[in-house]
């Protein structure tokens, strides 16, 4: 299969990450089936979209035809077995080894033998993942980042057992359909950028809860000294406290390097249940 043949893709989850791959497939001509767990979460992730969709037509990204077109290419289902007939599924469920690992058993069994699976996992080594699956050799990563229609990079990240032709398709497709920058990572927990970043983050917030600085000292020393779109605890309430917090276990597990300890701070922000912009609290009322 040529990554131009891929006319139909299905993407498991539809929450932050999920309705934004949603999107910028669907915005490239491509048809996508979303896959939630209830059929209320069906109905938020294509309330996700919508916002995003009539965000870019107000900004005039997107005229309101296109948008249309856009929209009709989506729908989304409350059952796996709703992507049996995919050409390509990107995985986007919580970063949860366990529930991830039982997701690619089902996809496994739902979908053609040929078709690849991937998984936008930030930090989840891909072998894992292909283990569970029963087909190693069609499964990769393909790590997109936040926000989807913005960013324009993807973290490719085979496993040992993966198939080279998936490789290539699946990098082609990122760079010749979606029009993004395809970068290779080898295959161990956080790949490139969060074996980089989840470090930098946490130091910012360790500078933070001591007092070293204020929150928006510390953001604006980043932006204008490094040249930072934004500050670090911006980026972690963007991105999601208790993603930054689950990304940082599972780098801490795989290398158990004190750099990848969760502060303090962190950890008490996601008990309360304050995980950054998409609870409306985090980091951000620090002082």
């Amino acid at each position: 299969m040529r990554a131009q043949d891929i006319r139909h893709v299905g993407v498991v989850g539809c929450g932050l990450m999920g309705s934004g791959i949603v999107e910028v497939v669907a915005r490239v001509g491509v048809r996508v089936t979303y896959a939630e767990g209830t059929q209320e979460l069906v109905a938020a992730g294509a309330a996700r979209v919508e916002a995003s969709l009539t965000k870019a037509v107000e900004r005039s990204k997107l005229d309101a035809d296109e948008a249309k077109d856009v929209r009709r290419r989506i729908s989304g289902v409350a059952d796996l077995a709703g992507l049996a007939d995919v050409d390509l599924v990107i995985e986007a469920a919580t970063e949860d080894p366990a529930a991830k690992a039982a997701i690619f058993a089902r996809l496994a069994d739902v979908t053609r033998p040929d078709v690849v699976l991937a998984s936008n996992t930030s930090s989840i080594p891909i072998a894992s993942l292909g283990e569970a699956s029963g087909r190693p050799g069609r499964v990769v990563g393909m790590h997109f980042f936040n926000p989807v229609p913005v960013m324009p990079v993807i973290e490719i990240t085979p496993s040992a057992g993966t198939d080279p032709d998936v490789v290539e398709l699946v990098r082609t497709f990122g760079t010749d359909v979606l029009g993004k920058t395809c970068v290779r990572s080898t295959d161990e927990a956080g790949f490139i950028v969060n074996r980089l970043l989840i470090p930098f983050l946490y130091d910012a917030m360790r500078l933070a809860e001591r007092g070293f600085a204020t929150r928006e000292d510390i953001d604006t020393a980043v932006r204008l000294g490094l040249g930072h779109p934004m500050g670090p605890l911006a980026v972690a309430d963007l991105i999601g406290l208790d993603t930054v917090l689950a990304i940082g276990e599972v780098l801490h597990d795989a290398f158990d390097e004190p750099r990848y300890e969760a502060p303090a701070i962190l950890t008490r922000l996601v008990a309360e249940g304050k995980l950054g912009r998409k609870s409306g609290a985090g980091l951000s009322d620090l002082p």
